[in-house]
């Protein structure tokens, strides 16, 4: 039984741009609270958190770590993040199991584009928020500066609690006293607007403060208060590499930090019903799954989560979305990086690890009642390629392997796209299929090649005819295939689909056969005409036909619709249609004129833009897939790494003639490609 209680407990993530030092912080605050017997080194590889030979390779972190520590009688439970956008989807999950997130940034980099999105994704999902400015023992560093965007873009809330001191050696606390040395900055004047962050919280708080009554007691009180209400974002300073500022970091996690009484209660959805879970060891067990690890070695599944409400001991009776029936949790694992270890019981507000449940990242498991429990906003991974096995063999083994690889990261997605046939993966960036490709070869051993996956583009008419006819005729010496039938059509309205209208009267083409017809139609619909891309948005009127009272069969009226259905579609003006994306791009204000000519260059059509703090705007536009199929490094060398983007489906447009040229000619070479390989 754990030797804490659920108040004891310190939920923080570690999360910012890639290169802040959120790894090595994290490792300094496991060595200085003597959890740990050395200091782990990411450039040594001798991380604890950097485990895997993937991110001791690359020298950073793929995925989200779990570990803990504790001091001054608290349990501080960890979860250092990646801070690259291509693994964002790890990242982004462990909010949900975080209270407060600890936002790092570099004293030498400032602000860059993870830092912002970070603090936003936390503020959004109702966290506490704290700032840690790391690597102040750098060269030519200007830290007034960097508190000065930290307080320009994420508010004046933000307030530094400590200040660097001997040359950035050591660091004065401004919260406990208010006087001292520092490196800049007044010291009387940071306690002061620390004072005032905390008593803006409550109204009775701040007639004390302004009446002179003001007790330290009554500040110590309601600090923890005023952090959770994201009115007071304090600011630490820190090397994690030369330990300074480690202590008092630790110091103010236990200080400043809700516990998981204190912090954001989460609310379980059932249907119409909405319960807020206490954090409580007195009723029911609710737990969210944030973080799936499949071990390389073992291959055993293990589901992270977060003790939300009640108590989980080994023999409690549990249920998972996908299984009606209880089950038995068995062992839980507390998790120190790669390291596994077994305890009795859980808490409400624990982080643990349960072993070969077959669970996914944002499920509810429990011990009474089930239901949803809001997850932070995930970015749609819109930055796809195609994949083929090297070998034919591995077909379904790839499948396989895809899907545990999905299950690990909320931002990675495998599917056959049914428009192309392809087998289409999508994620953040290059990098990050790259890596999850890599990951596949080296835990699986499985090649694949890779190419541009082809853009679902959907073929239509623009045109009506009438009383197009094809009789389909086959005699083979015994029984003969016969079906004529004469059909119309016509252009339907957008997004309308496909629509077949039976308009024959009598028995021109007998009962049983007419839906045959219909059969013929939609295959030839979904094998495309012009360019192989699948026809929507038309009408088709079954008007006459013929039957035989012998050779009539149901695939012989399934051949003739197919091809009347071909022939009467030429004769309708098609066209294709490409798919319109809205994308919202975020660079740096002297960035817009850039980007804005590069979106205009790729048939965009303009819809706004706003401005953001830091100095950033946000650009929305109307531009075809195919023009920013891979956006990423047009983007990424004009903003020089700063800019971001996220796009999603609009409607579909006709294509261009002379775009439309080109695509359909570009299929009938693959076409003849295809057949003389054969």
């Amino acid at each position: 039984m754990p030797q804490y209680s659920t108040k004891d407990i310190r939920n923080i993530a570690l999360v910012g741009h890639g290169g802040s030092g959120k790894t090595s912080l994290a490792e300094a605050l496991l060595y200085k609270s003597g959890t740990t017997r050395r200091l782990g080194s990411v450039n040594d590889k001798t991380s604890h958190l950097d485990y895997t030979e993937e991110e001791k390779e690359k020298g950073c972190s793929l995925d989200s770590s779990v570990c803990y520590a504790d001091h001054n009688g608290k349990r501080i439970n960890i979860i250092d993040t990646p801070g690259s956008i291509d693994f964002a989807g790890p990242a982004i999950a462990a909010l949900a199991a975080a209270d407060s997130a600890i936002c790092v940034i570099s004293a030498k980099d400032g602000i860059q584009v993870n830092t912002r999105k970070m603090m936003e994704r936390a503020k959004d999902y109702g966290l506490a928020r704290l700032v840690v400015v790391n690597k102040i023992d750098l060269e030519n560093i200007d830290l007034p500066q960097i508190v000065g965007q930290i307080q320009e873009t994420f508010g004046s809330e933000c307030v530094c609690v400590n200040l660097p001191a001997n040359q950035a050696t050591s660091v004065t606390d401004c919260y406990g006293q208010e006087s001292g040395e520092s490196d800049f900055g007044d010291v009387a004047e940071m306690h002061e607007k620390i004072v005032e962050a905390i008593v803006g919280v409550d109204d009775a708080l701040m007639e004390k403060y302004l009446g002179g009554e003001l007790a330290d007691q009554d500040l110590a009180d309601s600090a923890t208060k005023a952090v959770a209400a994201g009115v007071f974002i304090p600011i630490f300073f820190s090397s994690a590499s030369k330990d300074v500022g480690i202590a008092e970091l630790l110091d103010a996690i236990c200080a400043l930090c809700p516990s998981p009484t204190q912090a954001l209660a989460r609310e379980l959805v059932d249907g119409e019903n909405t319960e807020t879970l206490s954090a409580g060891a007195d009723g029911p067990f609710v737990g969210l799954v944030f973080k799936i690890t499949i071990d390389p070695k073992s291959h055993i599944k293990y589901s992270a989560l977060r003790c939300l409400s009640g108590r989980l001991n080994s023999d409690t009776t549990i249920h998972t979305p996908g299984e009606r029936k209880g089950l038995k949790p068995g062992h839980i694992h507390m998790l120190q990086g790669g390291e596994h270890t077994e305890v009795d019981s859980a808490v409400a507000g624990d982080i643990v690890a349960l072993a070969k449940l077959d669970l996914k990242i944002g499920e509810v498991i429990y011990s009474d009642k089930g239901g949803t429990i809001a997850m932070p906003a995930m970015p749609v991974p819109m930055f796809s390629i195609a994949i083929e096995p090297e070998s034919r063999g591995d077909a379904d083994k790839i499948s396989g392997a895809l899907h545990k690889l999905t299950e690990e990261d909320p931002c990675f997605k495998a599917e056959r796209d049914a428009a192309t046939s392809e087998l289409v993966i999508s994620g953040m960036g290059d990098i990050h299929l790259r890596t999850m490709l890599a990951r596949m070869e080296r835990q699986f051993k499985l090649k694949v090649t890779t190419h541009p996956p082809r853009i679902p583009y959907r073929e239509t008419i623009t045109k009506t005819v009438k009383n197009v006819e094809y009789t389909h005729k086959k005699q083979t010496g015994g029984a003969g295939q016969f079906g004529r039938v004469f059909i119309g059509v016509e252009p339907n309205e957008r997004g309308a689909g496909y629509e077949f209208i039976d308009e024959i009267f009598g028995g021109a083409i007998d009962q049983q056969f007419r839906p045959s017809v219909d059969k013929g139609v939609r295959v030839a619909m979904g094998e495309g005409i012009i360019a192989g891309y699948p026809v929507v948005d038309v009408k088709v009127r079954l008007t006459d036909g013929k039957t035989h009272p012998v050779d009539s069969k149901d695939i012989a009226f399934q051949l003739a619709g197919k091809h009347a259905f071909r022939d009467a579609f030429m004769q309708c003006k098609p066209i294709l249609l490409e798919p319109i994306v809205n994308i919202e791009v975020i660079v740096p204000s002297e960035n817009v004129g850039d980007i804005q000519g590069d979106l205009a260059s790729r048939r965009g059509r303009p819809l706004g833009q706003d401005m953001l703090p830091g100095g950033f705007l946000a650009i929305q536009a109307q531009v075809p897939l195919a023009e920013v199929a891979n956006y990423n490094s047009s983007l990424s060398s004009i903003s020089g790494g700063q800019g971001s983007y996220s796009m999603e489906l609009s409607h579909y447009d006709p294509v261009p003639g002379n775009v439309q040229q080109q695509i359909i000619d570009k299929a009938k070479k693959e076409k003849e490609e295809a057949h003389a390989a054969k």
